[in-house]
């Protein structure tokens, strides 16, 4: 019995069941009775409706996850990687560019199975609760700029890390690394300049009251930022959000147009103080210190499987590549991976209750970033009583309910 097959069919059951099980499990913890806290912005009507919207996400996820694990599994016993990957060979290029042919097929192929799934997602479901707000040219504009983004900056990186695999030996996953730590930092100035504009729209904040507000707390806090910016959110949903991006003096703060129209003037100073609690905090420099040592440590691990002859008999492959490796190792270091995710997430859900005390401490006013809260999590019907494992496996944030207690508990 080949160890690698068992490792990875294993890896893709734990996976399916444990998810099944989650998603269950958070359904049944649904609690019919609305949270006295969140009196002020539920009434009966509305926290019914998101209890559905809990309901239709997680069976939509049922429905969703169940293709994906079959696929997964047809493409294994029947071996249609081989199939693809004879397929590129066949135009006669080299391991380069058939690398890229691969993926290319392979991403093409899965952007088609997958594309009923998303056009039900995002013009049934999320529809149906209000939150759709996208044309069908805007859903499939989005994929064609997502498609020339992956041939613009996708495909040269690839391109690179296959070529450090095929000629430098030993040395490749070092290459690779360092190519992948200049990536990661060239990928703020490029989302914000150049990424970040083609999908949406932004604007400086107007003069007032609000931009008054959020000036004259980020001065006391010493936090300059480039840009202060209003997205039209709203041109593709109505969830409401607000992000912080790039580092050192070029960061900006974008705040959804959905944002401004349903947060007090207050709340929103809170909402980016939260934010600024996590550049102060060193969360952010922290984040991409800890995802760059685990990139590295994954590609050293990974140059000891290339080309690897039992872990390419578990998928039918004639044929040892680069390129077949990198799959292929993704799935044998799964296991892993799940592990490394339920820690990231833990750190996630601790830094998130940090920023949340920086905001109450830096403002002086935690029931704001309270009824921020509140409001955020009316507005998107979020689930008000998610069942614990659901936190531990899948949560980044801590459930609202314990954030408010905790911001309470900073009050008192």
């Amino acid at each position: 019995m080949n160890i690698f097959f068992v490792i990875i069919i294993s890896a893709l059951v734990l996976d399916y069941c444990l998810s099944f099980l989650v998603r269950a499990l958070n359904v049944r913890s649904l609690d019919p009775n609305l949270p006295e806290e969140f009196s002020d912005v539920y009434d009966e009507n509305k926290y019914s409706k998101s209890q559905s919207y809990t309901k239709d996400k997680e069976s939509f996820s049922h429905v969703t996850s169940t293709f994906s694990f079959l696929l997964s599994l047809s493409i294994i016993f029947f071996g249609l990687y081989d199939i693809a990957d004879q397929f590129v060979r066949g135009f006669g290029y080299g391991e380069v560019v058939n690398g890229l042919l691969f993926f290319g097929l392979l991403m093409v192929l899965s952007d088609i199975i997958t594309l009923p799934f998303s056009l039900y997602n995002n013009f049934v479901i999320e529809k149906r609760y209000g939150f759709n707000k996208m044309t069908l040219s805007t859903f499939f504009v989005d994929k064609l700029k997502g498609y020339f983004l992956s041939a613009l900056i996708g495909a040269p990186v690839v391109a690179l890390l296959l070529y450090f695999f095929e000629s430098f030996g030993e040395l490749a996953w070092l290459y690779a690394w360092g190519l992948m730590a200049v990536f990661t930092l060239a990928m703020q100035p490029l989302f914000n300049l150049f990424i970040a504009p083609m999908f949406n729209k932004f604007t400086p904040l107007e003069e007032g009251p609000l931009l008054t507000k959020i000036s004259e707390y980020l001065k006391k806090v010493d936090f300059p930022v480039a840009k202060l910016e209003v997205m039209d959110g709203s041109k593709r949903t109505s969830h409401s959000n607000a992000y912080f991006s790039g580092l050192g003096k070029n960061k900006r703060i974008a705040l959804f147009d959905t944002l401004l129209e349903s947060q007090s003037d207050d709340e929103i100073v809170s909402v980016i103080a939260h934010e600024v609690g996590h550049y102060k905090l060193k969360h952010i420099q922290k984040g991409i210190v800890a995802s760059l040592a685990q990139t590295g440590v994954t590609f050293f691990i990974m140059s000891l499987f290339i080309k690897n002859q039992m872990l390419f008999d578990v998928f039918k492959m004639q044929d040892l590549s680069v390129y077949g490796s990198l799959i292929f190792f993704s799935m044998l270091y799964s296991p892993i991976s799940m592990v490394l995710g339920f820690v990231f997430s833990y750190i996630s859900r601790k830094n998130e209750f940090e920023a949340d005390k920086y905001s109450a401490d830096t403002t002086g006013h935690p029931e704001h970033l309270v009824s921020s809260l509140k409001k955020l999590s009316a507005d998107n019907l979020g689930n008000l009583t998610p069942h614990w494992l659901n936190v531990l496996l899948n949560y980044s944030h801590p459930p609202v309910l314990d954030r408010i207690s905790t911001l309470r508990s900073l009050k008192s």
